[in-house]
């Protein structure tokens, strides 16, 4: 069992993993665990299970549980796993918030409740989930409105930084929201405010600036995950311009994968196409790729590969 906890310190990659099926759509345990290793050969800090991109929404709460159990035993500590926990009834959060602890998570990334409004709401809810979770259990808070249509403010998140010492990470992936990762810096900055770890999401869409911005790395899915890595400790290094460049190299196909709505069926195919899962399918309503789309792919894995002389 893993001792590794996450923490207001944590930084690096903690890579966002999906989750593998079968042709006939059943979980493939199988492609589970080369996906696992091929993480962990490229050089990844932690591994985030049962996320949005994840598809965790698709699994029964058994096929959670069994992905969860899987998952820890292959991994048996090696790596820290953070594992998404978010739910619409706090106590089957909860429970399953429990059981992740106990099979030795490093902590857990939950999303606010849709169709929270006001800041008062907003923070009620995480009143009761952090409270009922407790200190011990450290929480990666996820701010991404996209999805879940709550606007989370920089002074709600300051009030939760400063009640809930078990509120130990943000995973930021609010866009348009550089300036929200600056005015958290600078109150913790001044001393006004504790300090909490920031990993950034989108694919990693905006890394470098979000680095200069003091963010701490990155909480994300992108199918290149060596990319990540490289950049995030190349700039950690003070190699700011060597991280700025290979992150250009990677772009195009970034961007590509970051479409919305069907960015996770080009990353599953990517995935399979480096050997990591052997079945690219998303479950339905998810995408499915043309044979144009295939191509374009192909096009763009071709000009990655000239661009790094592979």
């Amino acid at each position: 069992m893993s001792s590794q906890k996450i923490s207001e310190t944590t930084c690096g990659v903690y890579i966002i993993s999906p989750t593998p099926f079968t042709e006939d759509g059943r979980l493939d345990l199988a492609s589970t665990d080369t996906l696992l290793d091929f993480y962990d050969a490229k050089g990844v800090t932690g591994i985030t299970i049962l996320g949005v991109l994840g598809e965790a929404g698709k699994l029964t709460p058994d096929e959670a549980t069994q992905f969860l159990d899987h998952v820890m035993k292959r991994v048996d500590g090696t790596l820290p796993i953070v594992v998404g926990a978010s739910n619409p009834g706090t106590d089957n959060l909860v429970r399953f918030a429990n059981r992740a602890m106990e099979k030795g998570a490093a902590g857990l990334m939950i999303a606010p409740l849709p169709g929270l409004k006001t800041d008062d709401q907003i923070y009620a809810y995480w009143e009761t989930v952090l409270s009922r979770l407790g200190p011990d259990i450290p929480v990666c808070y996820q701010d991404y409105p996209q999805t879940t249509q709550v606007v989370t403010s920089v002074s709600v998140l300051n009030r939760l930084i400063d009640d809930f010492p078990n509120f130990v990470m943000l995973k930021h992936e609010e866009g348009s929201g550089l300036s929200k990762i600056t005015k958290l810096r600078e109150r913790s900055d001044s001393g006004k405010g504790r300090r909490v770890s920031i990993l950034v999401g989108n694919g990693g869409l905006y890394l470098p600036q979000e680095l200069r911005r003091g963010v701490d790395g990155a909480m994300t899915g992108f199918a290149y995950p060596e990319m990540l890595v490289e950049v995030c400790a190349k700039f950690h290094a003070g190699a700011v311009e060597e991280a700025e460049n290979l992150f250009d190299i990677y772009l195009p196909i970034l961007r590509h994968e970051q479409q919305l709505g069907f960015g996770l069926a080009v990353r599953k195919e990517i995935l399979r196409r480096r050997g990591a899962i052997a079945c690219s399918i998303t479950r339905h309503p998810g995408p499915r790729l043309t044979a144009r789309d295939h191509q374009e792919l192909d096009e763009l894995m071709a000009r990655l590969d000239a661009k790094l002389g592979k």
